[in-house]
């Protein structure tokens, strides 16, 4: 065996679906804790959601994480918004505060920083978008800025399953009413905001 087809078997190895992962099984629980929305799939993986009350359009993604006799399958959320002329920025926003939430931080992670104070500081005291972030339980939120607009990317502790193998157990984490409520709301709220840079 040479040193390019190990590296590929390697590749191949670290880059395959866990054991037991079933495709679309998380997204088809995530349909019902989205009732009322329209829904069109992509596959069996992803999924693109309508909400006309809200006028947003999004994709949800599955993503298996291995790990040690389990592995987690999360949903990625991911918002496009136009938005008019060149740059490009990548900003990371997370909740403040050791105990309870007091507030939204933003991290300017690619891009220049005197181009992007203004947002960064608008992102962090506009008090309709605040109100919708404070609620929500996500684990990771990150706007990417390209030549075409904005990527609100988002993965949420909720609409994810666990699946042990030792003991065989599945457990699916649903998104209830209130988180999807603040999801929807806060989409709505970076859209209005990231539309005018």
């Amino acid at each position: 065996m040479n040193l390019s087809s190990w590296r590929q078997n390697l590749f191949e190895l670290w880059h395959r679906p866990p054991s037991g992962y079933r495709p679309g099984l998380t997204l088809s629980q995530l349909r019902r804790d989205l009732a009322g929305l329209d829904c069109l799939g992509q596959g069996a993986a992803g999924v693109t959601f309508h909400c006309p009350r809200r006028n947003l359009a999004f994709d949800v993604t599955e993503c298996p994480q291995a790990q040690f006799l389990m592995h987690i399958v999360v949903c990625q959320w991911h918002l496009r918004i136009p938005a008019a002329g060149p740059g490009r920025a990548c900003i990371g926003l997370r909740h403040t505060g050791a105990i309870r939430r007091q507030g939204v931080a933003a991290k300017l992670q690619a891009g220049e920083q005197a181009d992007w104070a203004p947002l960064m500081q608008r992102l962090c005291q506009d008090p309709l978008l605040l109100a919708q972030l404070l609620p929500l339980d996500f684990k990771r939120l990150e706007l990417h800025r390209d030549d075409q607009g904005w990527q609100v990317r988002l993965e949420h502790f909720g609409a994810s399953e666990v699946v042990n193998r030792l003991p065989g157990m599945r457990r699916y984490i649903r998104l209830n009413a209130v988180q999807r409520e603040a999801l929807l709301d806060t989409f709505s709220q970076l859209q209005r905001l990231l539309g005018a840079y």
